[in-house]
């Protein structure tokens, strides 16, 4: 647990809720106990729910796994009232820690965030983790860039998985943005106590500021559909091609196969005593593929 207090405002965070975490909670803090229930209790869907003493809020912000190099939601849980901030998170959100800590060590920025109360201060903490997803954007539209340039240099195969990869990358960012805009609606439309009116224009900002990252995402969205329906197209066309190839190849082959076999069944073999008999059937031969070839260009085959 970490905490800092100025003035009146008190904002504790807690990393990983443990038994003792909550129990120190329930000691120490007049806070509904369903709030304490399922701030320490993994929640699915963010929700936002007013109770007498606080405002309870979960909310996921998209992290980045580099391992399976994709998106998931990290969950953070936020106890409302009318002196305090409290966080809870599982995962750690750099973004969030970075904050606290600047925060605990500049009295300058303590006045600045923590001045108008724990409403202004919620919103100041919403805001950093909404922009913190726009370099998260910028680095999937890098990658699509490489995509891109890979896919239009011939190296279609290669870009199978990674289209894959960014593809689940948005699908998931976008599952885990999506419901964070029903929250901030809330957030501005509930009469509650703990938002003061002066307050709810700046959480009207936080909901323009999702609605940029999902104009985003949608855009990210229909790119990579596009390449992967053109590195397909492209796939089947080189496909296509070495069928194509191949035909012609056992095509022009089939005469000499069945003129050497017809060969093979002779009792006696024409030319078979002429010195130059085995030139000569290659010849006739090689005349025969030339023949199919000329009739495979008559038919515009080739």
């Amino acid at each position: 647990m970490k905490g800092i207090k100025y003035k009146n405002l008190t904002w504790l965070d807690f990393e990983d809720p443990s038994a003792d975490d909550v129990l120190y909670l329930q000691e120490n803090f007049n806070i509904h106990p369903l709030a304490i229930e399922e701030f320490i209790t993994p929640t699915i869907r963010p929700r936002a729910t007013q109770y007498k003493n606080c405002l309870f809020l979960t909310i996921h912000i998209p992290l980045f796994d580099t391992k399976t190099r994709t998106t998931y939601p990290g969950e953070l849980d936020i106890v409302l009232t009318n002196d305090h901030l409290i966080t809870g998170h599982k995962e750690k959100i750099y973004q969030l820690s970075d904050f606290f800590d600047k925060l605990s060590t500049s009295e300058g920025k303590q006045r600045l965030y923590m001045e108008k109360g724990p409403a202004n201060l919620l919103y100041q903490v919403l805001s950093l983790l909404l922009e913190s997803c726009f370099p998260k954007l910028d680095h999937i539209h890098e990658n699509l860039l490489n995509i891109e340039n890979h896919v239009f240099n011939g190296q279609e195969k290669e870009m199978v998985f990674e289209i894959s990869v960014v593809k689940r990358d948005i699908l998931n960012f976008r599952r885990t943005l999506k419901p964070q805009r029903s929250i901030l609606e809330s957030l501005v439309q509930k009469n509650t106590p703990f938002i003061p009116d002066d307050i709810k224009p700046y959480f009207s900002d936080l909901i323009g500021t999702n609605i940029r990252l999902w104009n985003s995402l949608e855009s990210n969205k229909e790119t990579i559909e596009s390449l992967e329906e053109t590195n397909n197209s492209l796939l089947s066309n080189k496909l296509n091609m070495t069928m194509k190839v191949l035909t012609i190849f056992s095509a022009v082959m089939l005469p000499m196969t069945v003129y050497s076999n017809i060969l093979a069944m002779s009792a006696s073999i024409p030319f078979g005593n002429h010195p130059y008999g085995f030139w000569i059937h290659m010849v006739i031969m090689f005349t025969l593929s030339i023949f199919t070839i000329s009739a495979f260009k008559a038919k515009k085959w080739l």
